[in-house]
């Protein structure tokens, strides 16, 4: 069964369905946001979605270094899922919008619970309510999608870069979580632009001191522009994340180390947009992103 058209890059919607048929993915250059229907069905509950995703990601393997609630943080009443949202962030417009789309679970790379105990009340308590009023389940996935080496943030970047020869990169508590490799051929700054920002819009933060032709580059998706320090030790010639921060600056001019940040949002939709194909082909279920950029 052909999906109904996906939104978004051209190129993107290749390295997500590498390997699969080419039936599974088209892309018309807007905005990505779409239902995907594979071949076949399996029915499937909140907790069977809980180990499908397990048997996946490294969510117990990376819990000691994670403080984000990894897994069901809202659960729902008994019954079959029929369709799942995905997002980055858990927010009264990604959970109004999977409510509107008919979904029985929202799955993020923010959720609403980070390590600590939080007072129910405020946003986090109509949150909350808008989410057991409708019957919707609240799943979070953190770290384990930003390393996971096919369909996380960074192995996805660095694809889309055109990186080859990957080796992990980026220790966080031990734990390298991004990637660093070879540019087949030399890329200028201008080429590896449209590669992570494919629409052409400004990155968050750019300091250009690496080489004219750049060979090398490392990404970290997200809040991480510390690792940029690793990268400069490295000889990376180009460092992608998503924030930058003041505390960087003068390292990375008097260094040949290219700092590029990207935005936290625009570097943290791959690996949900991944998920979520994986999951509509795998086992029926419908899938839907919601592109709730936050232009950060």
């Amino acid at each position: 069964m052909t999906p109904k058209q996906l939104d978004g890059s051209s190129k993107t919607a290749a390295l997500l369905s590498s390997g699969l048929p080419e039936s599974h993915a088209s892309f018309s250059g807007r905005p990505f946001y779409f239902f995907a229907r594979p071949r076949y069905t399996f029915l499937m509950t909140t907790h069977d979605f809980d180990r499908w995703c397990r048997s996946i990601l490294e969510i117990d393997a990376l819990s000691s270094i994670d403080d984000s609630l990894n897994g069901i943080q809202v659960d729902r009443g008994p019954g079959a899922l029929r369709r799942v949202a995905f997002a980055v962030d858990a927010c009264a417009e990604t959970i109004r919008r999977a409510r509107e789309a008919g979904a029985e679970l929202l799955f993020v790379h923010h959720g609403l619970f980070w390590g600590k105990p939080a007072r129910i009340a405020g946003a986090l308590r109509e949150r909350l309510k808008m989410l057991l009023d409708a019957d919707m389940a609240l799943y979070a996935c953190h770290l384990p999608l930003d390393k996971h080496p096919e369909l996380g943030n960074n192995a996805v970047l660095a694809r889309l870069l055109g990186l080859e020869g990957l080796e992990p990169f980026g220790g966080y508590h031990g734990v390298k979580l991004g990637y660093k490799g070879r540019f087949r051929e030399p890329v200028t700054l201008e080429e590896a632009l449209l590669r992570i920002l494919p629409d052409g819009s400004a990155p968050r933060t750019l300091i250009p001191r690496g080489p004219e032709r750049l060979t090398t580059a490392a990404v970290m998706s997200g809040g991480a522009p510390f690792e940029v320090f690793e990268a400069i030790d490295a000889g990376v010639d180009l460092y992608v994340t998503g924030e930058g921060s003041h505390s960087i600056y003068h390292a990375v001019l008097e260094s040949r180390t290219t700092f590029l940040a990207a935005g936290h949002y625009a570097t943290e939709t791959h690996g949900v947009r991944a998920l979520a194909e994986r999951l509509a082909l795998e086992t029926g279920l419908e899938t839907r992103f919601i592109d709730a950029p936050t232009g950060l």
